[in-house]
């Protein structure tokens, strides 16, 4: 049967796998895409349950005016709800949430206050003091709260934990959440928790935000502006439960964004800012997890409301944030390429080997190409075509030392060299390219690995 209420859509948003930004660490990475709710975000979830809630408890009724302060999204997803239902919306913004979501949230049908995002909390000019000043000021008018209703806990317990947990099969380890009201990462910790007390909960905020400070029992230091949307606070909720908070990271918005920017050419993931910190934040911790390690990373904002900002070169450049985005081809480095060989010691060849020696070192090792070392610096290399060559001249060549016979040496690169850099090397020397590894060892790279990898992906 269809469903006619879009608000009553229960459908489990997607989690996904993360292939290509996850390819060098081992556990298993997941992204939970909160942005593919029918309100682009996970306040969907909390919208229509809160103005239920507040009717049956007759408080608000059609006609009324919700208000509320907002960084967008959560505005978005209540004035969705809200005007469906017969209500009108007004709205406290920071001056620095994009343009896009202010077009959409005037496009929904709700009027929106503008304010300066330097107000700290407690300043009269601050959003969430003019939210509270409208409603006063306003006939019939209810102040919504999404940030702090205890609601947001329920829905976020009851629905997106017990998704996270289902949709792994119970293999989750460790979920990373953006934290704002921390509503959503205290509801579904405690889901999670209950199931599983291993499992670590893990919150991300943007730097200046209070939260792990409030963790670690840290006094809070000077705000910090930053450009990140939908994630953050420099004044404790009334949600914030350390009791299952495992840890809180902080993301530069450098990070966040082109960890965002990346999701979308190397997975397809249009996200925002936000959901580029928890990203960000994963990948980098996740390099200490292991193989048997299922991590879920919560996107909660959508990219499509930040085209003027996070998703426009020039808005990146102009706040020196722009990162020149890898292609496909070019994230793939030498050191990928080596993971999906079978490592052994490279066998090489000295300048005192004869050519008998090394032949037969060929033959052995089952290699038809040797790069010959001094001091192990690669001086040179040998060939079977090379030995045939000069045995056919000289038959009696074979009890002559290689090192009058070589050939030009390998060309040595990088563990970080792309897949591009190692072919365009090929294309000089068809015969390999060294691979220098951080313990000074050296390691052989031939086109037929690099189309393996090709493959491979």
């Amino acid at each position: 049967m269809s469903n006619h209420d879009i608000f009553g859509l229960a459908a489990e948003t997607p989690l996904v796998l993360v292939k290509q930004m996850a390819r060098n660490i081992r556990p298993r990475v997941m992204a939970k895409l909160e942005y593919l709710n029918p309100a682009c975000s996970h306040y969907y979830r909390v919208a229509s349950a809160l103005i239920t809630d507040a009717e049956e408890r007759k408080l608000i009724y059609p006609g009324m005016t919700l208000v509320d302060w907002t960084c967008g999204n959560s505005g978005i997803a209540l004035a969705m709800a809200g005007v469906r239902r017969g209500y009108k919306l007004l709205f406290a913004a920071p001056d620095k949430i994009s343009k896009e979501k202010q077009e959409v949230l005037r496009a929904i049908g709700a009027e929106l206050v503008i304010t300066p995002s330097d107000a700290l909390p407690g300043e009269p000019r601050s959003c969430m003091n003019v939210a509270e000043s409208l409603v006063k000021s306003i006939p019939n008018a209810f102040y919504a709260g999404m940030y702090d209703n205890p609601v947001s806990i329920k829905v976020h317990s009851e629905s997106t934990g017990s998704e996270i947990f289902h949709q792994t099969e119970g293999k989750v380890t460790h979920v990373f959440v953006p934290m704002v009201s921390g509503a959503m990462a205290s509801g579904l910790g405690r889901f999670l928790k209950e199931r599983n007390a291993k499992i670590s909960i893990i919150g991300v905020e943007s730097q200046g935000s209070i939260y792990a400070g409030l963790l670690n029992k840290v006094k809070p230091g000077t705000p910090v502006f930053t450009e990140l949307e939908e994630i953050g606070s420099l004044q404790e909720s009334a949600f914030w439960d350390p009791s299952v908070i495992d840890d809180v990271i902080q993301v530069s918005d450098y990070d966040a964004f082109n960890c965002g920017r990346e999701l979308l050419r190397a997975e397809a993931v249009f996200a925002g800012g936000a959901s580029g910190a928890v990203m960000s934040a994963a990948l980098q911790a996740g390099k200490e997890y292991g193989e048997d390690d299922c991590v879920v990373v919560v996107m909660n904002d959508f990219g499509g409301y930040y085209l003027s900002k996070m998703y426009s070169d020039e808005w990146m450049r102009k706040r020196g944030f722009y990162r020149k985005t890898k292609s496909a081809l070019e994230q793939i480095t030498a050191e990928d390429i080596l993971q999906l060989k079978v490592r052994r010691d490279l066998i090489v060849a000295y300048p005192e080997n004869t050519l008998a020696e090394v032949f037969e070192m060929m033959k052995q090792n089952d290699v038809s190409q040797l790069p010959i070392v001094s001091y192990n610096a690669p001086i040179g290399s040998i060939s079977e075509n090379k030995i045939l060559s000069i045995l056919i001249e000289n038959d009696e060549a074979m009890n002559s030392k290689v090192v009058g016979f070589m050939e030009q040496p390998f060309s040595v690169c990088q563990l970080d060299a792309t897949i591009s850099e190692l072919s365009d090397k090929l294309q000089q020397s068809a015969s390999g390219v060294l691979i220098s590894l951080s313990d000074g060892r050296l390691q052989l790279l031939t086109k037929s690995d690099l189309i393996d990898a090709l493959t491979h992906k």
